[in-house]
């Protein structure tokens, strides 16, 4: 059994999100069946089937040259502004490159999406791996550890500009002066601004987002891959004299909640174990090899160019790379009671939130809500008791339901 860490939140229940397939061929690069659609009325289906199934968050996945063997591809923060007038309780995150923003005008845009979603908009800041993809626009290119320098930066800049009037820094990359943006965002309790998300596995990644971060978001890692990177996080945020856990956040790092942490994992939840990972097999029987050795050439560069050859998929396989951010790794494989189980073994070393993927967006969404989520509750609201705390879902999605039924 897996022993309870300290960054663990035993009396909070687990989030949900789903990856938002606003990219054409679905989340595996494989020929495999995916009843999966990217154009938007597929997607707003989706978003309201997921809000329904207490899914709490939608993340909406960005690049500008389609890849992982895609040919189309929606840009991402336009998709999460449509989902969230599309929707009533569901949080989207709009996955966003420092490098092709200005912090400026991004937190002027997210501020916008936020009234109109009544304080539901979010972002998730990605440092940039695809080198090809800035060069060809004309963009500079950073090297790996100074792309975090910029993306550091880039997010004092949001959180100050958010949170103060006549704010000014000066930096390397941004320097703002006396500048405020009016309205602010949505007064919403328990939330100082809208949510921080921040991805990466390297060492640099995890020193930035113990720093910065509200959220850290990591590939698929096995427990104790994941363990590691929860350290490295942790131990930043200690150096950084970040605030005790539930606070809220302010300008000052020191004054800023501890950061929470999701994870990606890809769910094949089947009626036998046998069928689920018959299933795996067939993805990656039928991967599109070209497409796949491709998008490794591009990606491993950003392992292999940190000091410390850690960053994402450095140590992935061909297997792990079909579903292209390592989502077989955390291993959400099986019936929907081992899965539930998986889950909650995550959660004892700190994970708070899963980003999900499926073969069949729809439908096992759905099924997740009905068939996973019941048997996660019952587990977290176990483990809680067991450690004399009560498992409050007072603000779950689906308590929210139920109330307004």
């Amino acid at each position: 059994m897996t022993d309870i860490s300290s960054v663990a939140r035993l009396s909070e229940p687990l989030k949900f999100a789903y990856w938002v397939p606003n990219v054409s061929g679905g989340l595996v690069v494989s020929t495999i069946e995916q009843r999966t659609g990217w154009d938007f009325e597929y997607n707003k289906k989706l978003a309201r089937i997921a809000e329904n199934s207490g899914f709490e968050y939608a993340l909406t996945q960005t690049r500008y040259a389609a890849s992982y063997g895609a040919d189309k591809q929606h840009e991402a923060t336009s998709f999460s502004l449509a989902l969230l007038a599309a929707t009533e309780r569901l949080k989207v995150i709009s996955a966003v490159h420092p490098g092709m923003w200005h912090p400026g005008v991004l937190a002027k845009y997210i501020i916008t999406a936020d009234h109109i979603s009544n304080g539901r908009a979010a972002v998730n800041i990605v440092s940039g791996w695809l080198k090809a993809e800035f060069e060809n626009f004309g963009l500079e290119w950073l090297e790996h550890d100074e792309r975090y320098v910029r993306t550091e930066e880039f997010i004092r800049v949001l959180r100050g500009l958010w949170t103060e009037q006549e704010y000014s820094q000066s930096g390397k990359y941004y320097n703002i002066t006396d500048f405020t943006l009016q309205p602010a965002p949505v007064d919403v309790p328990g939330r100082a601004h809208p949510e921080i998300f921040f991805g990466g596995n390297s060492t640099a990644a995890q020193a930035t987002a113990g720093r910065v971060a509200d959220w850290y978001f990591s590939n698929g890692k096995d427990l104790e891959g994941f363990k590691e990177n929860i350290a490295g996080v942790v131990a930043s945020a200690g150096e950084a004299h970040r605030g005790t856990p539930g606070a809220l956040a302010s300008l000052s790092s020191s004054h800023l909640p501890s950061p929470r942490f999701g994870l990606n994992g890809f769910v094949i939840a089947r009626d036998s174990e046998k069928e689920a990972r018959d299933t795996l097999r067939e993805i990656v029987e039928k991967a599109h090899k070209p497409a796949v050795d491709g998008f490794r050439a591009a990606v491993q560069e950003a392992g292999a160019s940190t000091k410390d050859g850690k960053g994402m998929w450095a140590d992935s396989s061909f297997e792990d790379l079909v579903q292209y951010n390592d989502g077989f790794k955390t291993q959400l494989i099986g019936t929907p009671e081992q899965i539930a189980e998986r889950i909650v073994e995550y959660k004892k070393i700190g994970v708070n939130l899963f980003l999900t993927g499926y073969l069949h967006f729809q439908e096992e969404v759905a099924a997740f809500g009905t068939d996973v989520l019941p048997i996660v509750r019952e587990l977290e609201a176990g483990l809680a008791r067991k450690h004399d705390v009560e498992l409050d879902l007072s603000q779950t999605p689906a308590a929210k339901v139920e109330v307004a039924a």
